[in-house]
């Protein structure tokens, strides 16, 4: 009895198509970056020097009030945009952190989470220390799912928390917070906490350090209520990070890329408000059309074009707020030399 062999059809294979033009999305990413960056220590350095000038007395080189230094005042931010909001005016103090956050907000919502990976300087500061903790020990530990999970919401409960707080305060409230003592000078309070770091603020701080050489974005994952409200903004976006099926080889180096630990090659479109919009993953995909960034009806968006948006965007509602004489907190000079001296007796109202 003789057994008939029937050859099995064969497997349906993709046909690989090597992407043969350069990546250079990366690159332009870390210029943008380090040109952020750059930027806020230069604000930094202003600020130190207004601040040493006004405990002086006006003694000294005369050195103005950076209007960007309130960028890093979210809180108070977050009172301006209610106070926009609710009157219609622009508010007299700290106007530039609200313009800020508006400009942040605007980019989320257009070019994906792309704040958090192309201009916030902590989050730069955040990625570098993770890629020098793996150059240094060889990899980054990924917290398990049943832990992942849970501290994921942290930043969302954190930011949950803050817009309870704004929005339950009345715009007579949020006008006397401001305006009192405490508000004036919050960002100087703010500089004090690091001129005057305390232990038990010093022993966090280093924790934190530590935490984000070990953990992948340690900061930005899991405790940031900034980076959390800009991936809510991110939700609506038009950009997505697509996969075409029929063109992706299976290698899944785009997951391993991605440092939101998205299965970014199980999926057809990234919807994730993980996502920071980075494009790590795009750069070391080695198929042709088979993942980019994508606008309604699959139109490619380059690297150079979310750059170029970002930069338009935050030099244009900038420039719009300085323009129409709304940049500046508008206090005499006095003010400051009343008040700065003795920032460390103003408690929280």
């Amino acid at each position: 009895m003789s057994a008939v062999l029937e050859a099995s059809p064969p497997k349906n294979r993709k046909k690989f198509q090597r992407r043969h033009a350069p990546d250079y999305s990366q690159r332009l990413r870390c210029a943008l970056q380090f040109a952020f960056l750059a930027l806020n220590l230069w604000i930094g350095i202003q600020f130190v020097g207004f601040v040493r000038y006004c405990e002086s007395g006006g003694r000294g080189l005369a050195v103005a009030r950076p209007a960007g230094v309130e960028g890093w005042l979210p809180i108070a931010s977050l009172m301006n945009l209610k106070l926009l909001l609710s009157t219609g005016r622009v508010p007299r103090v700290h106007p530039a952190g609200m313009f800020l956050l508006i400009a942040f907000l605007a980019i989320s919502w257009l070019l994906r989470k792309s704040f958090c990976s192309w201009l916030c300087p902590v989050g730069t500061v955040s990625e570098y220390l993770w890629r020098l903790g793996r150059r240094i020990l060889g990899r980054s530990w990924r917290l398990p799912r049943f832990l992942d999970i849970p501290l994921r919401s942290l930043k969302y409960i954190l930011l949950g928390l803050f817009l309870y707080a704004v929005g339950s305060m009345s715009v007579p409230a949020i006008q006397a917070f401001l305006g009192g003592p405490y508000g004036l000078i919050d960002d100087v309070k703010m500089l004090d906490f690091f001129r005057f770091l305390s232990v038990t603020g010093a022993v966090v701080l280093a924790v934190l350090v530590v935490l984000s050489v070990l953990i992948q974005n340690f900061w930005c994952r899991y405790l940031c209520p900034y980076g959390a409200l800009m991936g809510l903004a991110a939700l609506p976006s038009p950009l997505r990070i697509r996969r075409e099926a029929s063109r992706c080889i299976d290698c899944g180096k785009c997951a391993r890329a991605c440092p939101a630990l998205l299965p970014v090659d199980q999926l057809v479109s990234i919807r994730s408000a993980e996502c920071t919009g980075c494009l790590e993953c795009v750069a070391v995909c080695p198929a042709e059309g088979a993942l980019q960034m994508s606008a309604p009806r699959r139109r490619h968006v380059p690297a150079w074009m979310i750059a170029s948006a970002a930069a338009l965007l935050f030099l244009g509602v900038c420039g719009y707020a300085r323009w129409t004489g709304h940049w500046h907190t508008q206090f005499p000079q006095r003010v400051y030399f009343e008040l700065v001296p003795h920032a460390r007796e103003f408690t929280h109202p």
